[in-house]
């Protein structure tokens, strides 16, 4: 990615999810029978920090998912690439839960309709909402967030990098051309 322009730093990543940890509670009156599920990778780590920002207000820890959606892309017939198979790890029951997954940049929709497959394939939660750090738009099917950290408006030929502590060692949104 070059002439990368960082977009959101550490403080606004921090301040993003705090607000989005309340605008989930705010919304399902309480954290009572939910849980959050991460996908792979990003979410994972973005779940998990809302899951700490949320036992901080609430005082009780929600279960915590890992979804992979590898097997479940519309494209793998199509990529050139072979895919790198993760683990998912739902140790609780989905059903009748309200399930937050939660997801790092939401572009086209595809990932997170294959994680909403997925999900079905574990139980039948009572409610999937979704949580982005960033919204992106150009969406390819009609799917949208529920808790939105920043939208950003990009064009196609950008690419939106999000670099969290835990994987790239620094947090940041960068966006710059994809090239």
């Amino acid at each position: 990615m070059d002439n990368k322009k960082v977009v959101m730093d550490a403080e606004g990543i921090d301040r993003s999810l705090t607000r989005i940890a309340y605008e989930i509670l705010e919304r399902n009156k309480g954290s009572e029978n939910m849980a959050l599920v991460g996908i792979r990778t990003g979410g994972v780590f973005l779940a998990e920090r809302l899951r700490q920002k949320i036992a901080v207000i609430e005082e009780v820890l929600l279960p915590l998912g890992i979804l992979d959606i590898t097997l479940y892309r519309d494209d793998l017939q199509t990529s050139h690439r072979k895919p790198r198979l993760g683990k998912t790890d739902i140790p609780f029951s989905l059903d009748d839960k309200k399930v937050v997954l939660v997801d790092d940049v939401l572009f086209t929709g595809r990932t997170i309709r294959a994680a909403m497959d997925a999900l079905i394939d574990f139980g039948r939660p009572m409610l999937i909402q979704l949580a982005v750090l960033i919204d992106r738009g150009h969406r390819e099917l009609p799917i949208r967030a529920d808790f939105v950290g920043k939208n950003l408006p990009s064009s196609l030929w950008e690419a939106v990098s999000v670099n969290l502590t835990e994987k790239n060692g620094k947090d940041e949104v960068l966006i710059g051309e994809n090239r």
